[in-house]
């Protein structure tokens, strides 16, 4: 069995790897820890700490407020190159701001707002939790109805289900590209344009897909869009999030936070609110100039890679996973819990197993193979293209499959904590 994919094709592939290089742009300190977890949180570019510190000495220490005329439009150029390298949006429809929660609030309310006799909501009914959540507090406020989708945990949600669910009186789809559990990715054209069809809007989440899989907002007709920027793209812990509103739309709709940042001639201090007439009215306060900074290097390596090279590389990397799991783990109760078809998969790959939990616990305390786990069997495993090698995946699986054997996993507690 150890002799059907030899580690030595898990090398070749790495020496012929267009990417290989950009390894060297992160920072790696432990060449035996083997990282699966960067749709969870990427690793750090190598260029971010001392950017951030010339960014603290110089512009904060020195220049100190009068440093505001660089920083103030940072999140709008930011979101410009986001715009261009991943999300395959125009100029002046993308900006980071807040978090992916606050970004989905405005844009969820915003859509609402401009549809006031229209009392349907629906999502996913595995939609990831904050999204299912805000919209149902937006339902109740509101008066609206919230539908949950019946949707397969592994599969997503079948397109002849939201097309069934489509009539006039939904004002508002919300949908991941990409389900979090599964990695499912979902044909964004199609939905846009059965909603379309109805006059509903659609709020895409595009956490688990941006950085990971080529994303056309513009050509797939593309309404509204939130995403974070710590997974794929590099940006660290709780870095902000980005929002995005197609241009034609910016004139007319209207946020439900109505800060400084969002006001027309926003020094004036004008007494009432009077929203800027571009994407700048989904803006709210300050933003938060040291995590907005860190990506920047970030997006940088991004760009130098160039999407669909690192889509490539991911369907690779994703199908080398799914062909050891299938060789090497099914005989030890492992199945997929993913879409096969790697056309039909986000950046990560999802294995379901009764005891995930504890397995995922011992893979990463004993193994040293850091992947997570999701409710209710799930273990996740995310070979990010920019950094991950092909023999780490074959060495990671490898692992996997010794924990398996071993049945270690069972000293470990079985009791979920708050972190999984």
């Amino acid at each position: 069995m150890r002799d059907d994919f030899p580690r030595y094709l898990a090398k070749e592939l790495d020496v012929a790897d267009p990417l290989a290089e950009l390894r060297d742009r992160f920072v790696i300190n432990d060449d035996d820890l083997i990282y699966l977890d960067g749709n969870s949180l990427g690793r750090l570019p190598a260029a971010t700490p001392d950017f951030l510190a010339r960014l603290v000495r110089d512009g904060w220490g020195t220049g100190l407020v009068r440093s505001w005329p660089t920083w103030i439009d940072w999140g709008r150029r930011l979101g410009d190159q986001l715009a261009r390298h991943a999300l395959g949006a125009r100029p002046g429809e993308v900006v980071i701001s807040d978090s992916t929660s606050v970004n989905l609030y405005k844009l969820a309310g915003a859509a609402l707002d401009a549809t006031p006799d229209r009392g349907t909501i629906l999502v996913d009914a595995e939609e990831f939790p904050t999204d299912r959540y805000i919209l149902q507090g937006l339902a109740e406020q509101r008066g609206r109805i919230l539908r949950r989708l019946p949707s397969d945990l592994d599969q997503g949600l079948r397109p002849d289900t939201l097309r069934a669910a489509l009539d006039s009186d939904v004002a508002l789809v919300v949908l991941s590209a990409v389900s979090y559990r599964s990695g499912a990715l979902l044909d964004m054209a199609a939905v846009n344009a059965a909603a379309r069809e109805v006059g509903a809007y659609v709020l895409w989440d595009l956490s688990h897909a941006v950085g990971a899989v080529p994303v056309q907002l513009t050509a797939s007709g593309a309404d509204l869009a939130v995403g974070c920027t710590y997974k794929y793209l590099n940006g660290g812990p709780g870095a902000p999030a980005f929002l995005y509103v197609r241009e034609e739309l910016q004139a007319t709709l209207r946020q439900p936070i109505w800060g400084w940042f969002g006001q027309r001639d926003q020094f004036q201090m004008r007494s009432d609110y009077e929203p800027a007439g571009d994407l700048d009215r989904f803006l709210v306060g300050t933003p938060p100039i040291l995590s907005v900074a860190a990506v920047e290097p970030a997006l940088a390596v991004l760009a130098e890679a160039g999407i669909e090279r690192i889509r490539q590389k991911g369907l690779r990397l994703g199908e080398l996973i799914v062909e050891l799991a299938d060789a090497w783990l099914a005989p030890h109760g492992f199945s997929l819990a993913s879409p096969r078809d790697p056309h039909r998969r986000g950046g990560h790959v999802s294995l379901s197993h009764p005891e995930a939990l504890r397995i995922s616990r011992a893979l990463a305390a004993e193994a040293r193979v850091v992947g997570d786990f999701r409710v209710p069997d799930r273990l996740r495993l995310c070979a990010a293209p920019l950094y991950t090698r092909f023999v780490d995946v074959w060495d990671a699986m490898d692992r996997l499959r010794d924990v398996a054997e071993q049945r270690s996993y069972l000293r470990l507690p079985a009791t979920p904590s708050r972190l999984t």
